[in-house]
Parts: structure tokens; sequence; C-alpha cells
């Protein structure tokens, strides 16, 4: 039987990264909740929580917290059958959940679907960002309950529901244009003038140069900038060329402040919603909000009619 006393302390620690605000949080002094988990951690056989600034979940750890929050999706539906059941204790921790998405998601049309769904269901969210082609491995590792991602195979465990593609234009400024591009994009023009990209996971950029002029096209030179909003930015100000999420740059395009580099050669990236399935009853209305929020917002699924 799991000492569910000590499970709430490694819980609680890892979502408030220490030992000290996890005690007070649950009315114990700190010794009490070392011991806790010295225990736990010694019955298990397993180092639960990563000591350090913040505390943080170790891989067995993390298994042990996606255990929690489904215990308190649990409790919390049945508190609403049974009032009496929290014995009017205000204080009790609100439910938290743990989901990954891709930053561009995030910037576009994710946040709205999480707005919906935190005001119906009163839950915390707490999201992770990955690049698309990664958040399933927060699922793989148990580090999250659901993930926004790349990936159309189910992870183990998981359910998965196509949600539809971000479309993508490769923008950059007139002044930019003219500068890099005098004779029309070209591969060898490509490999002399900076784009931007995400980080080193962020392959976007090349994906669509190769798709435009092959494999030669690779190779050039890319700024670092880990934000969705400061790519829009970064390229009005002539900083570099990179594929900006659509309707982000609507506006830009129409205005002039922004041009494509090559005309309708846009990129389309598929997205699917995966979901544990031990918690996919309990969170119905987050898998309806985020899948009506892609409905509004991306390309259709392949295999559907727009």
């Amino acid at each position: 039987m799991l000492d569910y006393a000590a499970a709430r302390a490694v819980a609680t620690i890892v979502r408030l990264g220490s030992f000290d605000r996890a005690a007070r949080a649950l009315n114990v002094t700190p010794s009490a909740i070392s011991q806790r988990v010295r225990l736990l951690e010694e019955r298990l056989g397993t180092v639960l929580i990563e000591r350090g600034s913040p505390c943080t979940a170790t891989p067995s750890g993390a298994w042990l917290c996606r255990h929690m929050e489904q215990v308190d999706m649990l409790e919390a539906g049945l508190s609403r059958h049974l009032p009496g059941l929290s014995g009017g204790d205000t204080t009790a921790p609100r439910v938290t959940i743990e989901l990954a998405v891709n930053a561009d998601s995030l910037g576009t049309w994710f946040l709205p679907a999480l707005a919906r769904f935190a005001d119906r269901s009163g839950f915390l969210l707490n999201l992770s960002v990955d690049d698309e082609g990664h958040t399933a491995d927060w699922l793989r590792r148990g580090r999250v309950l659901a993930a926004v991602t790349g990936l159309g195979q189910p992870v183990q465990g998981c359910d998965v529901m196509a949600l539809g593609a971000l479309r993508y234009v490769p923008t950059a400024s007139p002044a930019f244009m003219a500068r890099h591009f005098p004779d029309g994009v070209t591969a060898t023009a490509l490999a002399a003038a900076p784009a931007l990209s995400f980080d080193r996971k962020d392959l976007l950029q090349q994906s669509w140069a190769e798709a435009q002029f092959g494999p030669q096209a690779t190779g050039f030179p890319c700024h670092r900038l880990p934000s969705t909003q400061g790519f829009v930015t970064a390229c009005l100000a002539g900083m570099g060329w990179a594929l900006n999420p659509a309707s982000l740059v609507r506006d830009h395009l129409a205005a002039g402040r922004l041009v494509p580099l090559i005309a309708d050669a846009t990129q389309d990236v598929p997205l699917f919603w995966q979901i544990n399935r031990m918690a996919l009853q309990r969170l119905q209305g987050l898998t309806r909000a985020v899948r009506q929020a892609a409905r509004d917002a991306l390309q259709p699924p392949a295999g559907t009619l727009a």
C-alpha cells in the first residue's frame, strides 16, 4: 500500500520546488516532510527527488507525481458529490495538471483552450514548452499527462487524436529581401542569408529550404531566438528570415511590413493531442477544449474535408 502522506509530500515538493515551501503548504515541519520522503524512497528503493534549487523529480518521482495528479482529480470529482469529504477545508491544494506543448502552438491557438478548461474545472495548469518533435518524450518519461506533439503514433499508454496542421509562411522584411535576395531566393543566396532558429532542436527552416531546393540548401547561418513573437519582431527588424505562423504575420504581410520569401511556399506542420489513457475520462473537458480550438485555428487534419 502506498503511503499517500509521503507521496503527497513528494508531489508538493516538486510542485513548489523546495522542502521548506512544501512543509509550509502541508502544515508540517521541514524535518517531518524530509522524513516522509526519506522513508518512502527507502521503501521503494529509488530516489524520488533531485535535491537542488529548485528540487525536481527523478524519473521515478515524476511517475509518482502523475499518479498523485490522478488521485487529486478523483478526489476533486468525489468532493463535488460528497461535499462533506473535505470537512470544510478550504486550504486544500488545487489540482495541478502537467502538460507539454510546442512554443508556436502556445503562442497562437492553445491558450484559449486552456483558459476555457481552467475556468470550468478550477484546475491549475503547469506547462512545459519543447519542440513539437520532442514533446512526446515528456509523455514517455512520465513528466506530463498530455501533450501537443508532432508524433502521430501513440506513445505507450496514451490515446492520440489528430488536431490539424499549423501553417507557416517564410517571411522577411522588404529591406532584408533587397539586401540578401536581390535576384530572388536561391540555394546559393540562402547559404549566406541569416535565418532564425528557436534552438538546436528547431529544424523547421532547414526542412522548408530542403523542400524548396533539395539537400544542398543546408548550413545557412542562424540566429537562435527562443520566442515565437520574437521571431516576428526580429523579421520586422530585418534581423533574419524565418517561418512564422500564418496567423501572426497575416496583417504584416497585408500591410507590406513583411513579404514572403517565395509566394505560396507555405509549410504545414501536423499536430496531435496525446493524453494518458488513465486521465482521458477525467480530462474530457480539456480534450474537448483543445480539439475545438484546433478546429478554429489549424488547417484540417489530413484526410478530412476543409
